[in-house]
């Protein structure tokens, strides 16, 4: 019986215990899945976990291509090999059995949701607000650059994440972390792949944006998975340049000031939020 779902880990650099535990998450939660680790450090870093079981295929890129061309690589794989699902999972995530099999049970029962993403914890079991509204250059600018907008803006933080949500019930958003991005192949099909131009940053907007047009891109809050979420561009030169670049890259595609797109999403979101309060 072919399986349904294939995942796709990229590795930087990165410890063996955090992809260790990414892995074995996925497959102590869904045995029959596929694990593509595509790696883009500059040396060839395989381990035993890797040759011992083969549901676990890793391809080394010998050079940093980008988060998303590298998972690029690995769903145009998961199409070829005829997977209906992929999932794009951080290395710094974990999470217990439930979470693939409720994912996928609710995906094969409503054929229009294209992306769908759990709940999301630190490991301490606070919740990290990932739901998000798409951002306008004005919501990037006061996120990066005024580290007190929670209490100085505070209404403005509470929309742009959702908060008033309550994060406890399903809702339609339209842009969802690149974590974890449990996702339909036949949208992927028709919409496309992760921007390539986009290095590092943003390009999970642009996917949950595109995917948004077309089908449903769900917060699904009946399971949950643990993330370690570090936020390098806020601690690191160079993570913060591939976010600036990345956001230019994004806004030039799709409009800085002016995106009557956006701002039609947007409301529609909140319309459809405030019914379910």
């Amino acid at each position: 019986m072919q399986s349904e779902l294939a995942a796709s880990i990229v590795l930087y650099k990165t410890p063996e215990h955090l992809w260790h535990s990414a892995v074995k998450s996925f497959l102590g939660s869904y045995p029959d899945g596929h694990v593509f680790l595509i790696d883009n450090s500059p040396s060839r870093n395989t381990s035993r976990i890797v040759i011992s079981d083969n549901r676990i295929e890793y391809v080394s890129n010998r050079n940093n291509i980008g988060f998303g061309a590298a998972h690029n690589v690995a769903i145009r794989m998961s199409q070829q090999r005829g997977y209906p699902f992929h999932l794009v999972l951080n290395p710094d995530v974990y999470f217990e059995k439930e979470v693939i099999p409720s994912l996928l049970r609710m995906m094969g029962s409503n054929a229009d949701v294209g992306l769908a993403m759990p709940k999301v914890l630190y490991p301490d079991g606070r919740i990290q607000h990932l739901c998000k509204l798409l951002p306008s250059p004005q919501h990037l600018l006061i996120r990066r650059f005024l580290p007190f907008h929670r209490r100085l803006l505070p209404k403005k933080s509470q929309e742009y994440e959702l908060k008033f949500s309550g994060y406890s019930r399903i809702m339609d958003v339209p842009c969802l972390s690149g974590c974890f991005m449990m996702l339909r192949n036949d949208c992927l099909k028709k919409i496309g792949l992760f921007d390539e131009d986009i290095f590092l940053y943003t390009e999970d907007i642009d996917l949950s944006r595109r995917i948004h047009k077309h089908f449903r891109t769900v917060y699904f809050p009946e399971v949950s998975i643990y993330h370690h979420h570090e936020r390098g561009s806020y601690k690191r030169l160079m993570p913060f340049l591939f976010h600036v670049s990345s956001a230019i890259k994004y806004f030039n595609k799709w409009g800085w000031f002016h995106d009557p797109e956006r701002k039609a999403i947007n409301q529609k979101t909140l319309y459809q939020l405030s019914k379910l309060l």
